[in-house]
């Protein structure tokens, strides 16, 4: 195994120095790139898709239960399989407590094709409690290119984000397997949608106050604080 050089603690401050200045160039052309996200235009949804969970059929607006935002998770879990993929568990397995997400009125929810009855005890083995539903009905996972038919059919991972606007829906952004590195986080989450991590410095300006709340992190509480 080859290791890091051994130096001094001087020539260490001094190699972790000129890397800090890459690090802060990086975590500004990631904010420049996030509002670039933010400026994409957005299509509506007018295509009528059908989800079942352990509640029943469901919409594409239910999804939303009742949040300006929806983050799905296109979870690669094809109807024949047994088990769901395992890098997508391993992936399940980091996102955070969503009260950080639902305070700024986000949903997040994972959309499989497997049927709700493979899919409810494979989520009650994992341990998760986040909302989990069922494509099988509908062309959800294809429309939105994680699945795709033909001679050899296929999945992928990816994450796709919506929007709100009284009963209208609108799809604003879609990634798919490497560009899911890095993601997991609430603000990594909240990156990829329309209305960012809504602080006052983001950019284009004025989706701070969307939700009539104290911006970004003003609203931040301990998970178990938040009024819904």
């Amino acid at each position: 195994m080859t290791l890091p050089r051994i130096v001094s603690r001087e020539e260490w401050r001094t190699a972790r120095e000129e890397l800090l200045a890459k690090e802060k160039a990086a975590t500004r052309a990631r904010d420049a790139l996030a509002a670039e996200r933010r400026g994409l235009p957005m299509v509506e949804v007018d295509k009528e898709y059908v989800f079942e969970s352990g509640d029943g059929k469901a919409t594409l607006l239910d999804l939303f239960a009742g949040r300006h935002q929806l983050v799905v998770y296109h979870f690669m879990f094809a109807p024949e399989w047994d088990a769901g993929c395992r890098s997508c568990s391993a992936f399940l397995d980091q996102i955070g407590h969503l009260a950080h997400l639902r305070a700024r009125g986000t949903e997040f929810a994972a959309v499989s094709r497997a049927p709700y009855t493979k899919i409810l005890p494979f989520k009650a083995r994992m341990g998760w409690t986040l909302p989990w539903y069922s494509s099988r009905e509908s062309d959800f996972n294809y429309d939105f290119q994680a699945s795709f038919g033909g001679d050899e059919p296929y999945e992928r991972p990816g994450m796709s984000c919506f929007l709100r606007e009284h009963d209208r829906v609108f799809h604003t952004y879609s990634t798919y397997e490497r560009g899911l590195d890095g993601l997991g986080s609430t603000t990594t989450l909240l990156d990829l949608t329309a209305l960012g991590r809504q602080e006052e410095w983001e950019r284009p300006a004025g989706r701070a106050s969307v939700l009539g709340a104290p911006a970004g992190s003003e609203r931040i509480r301990y998970h178990d604080e938040y009024e819904d």
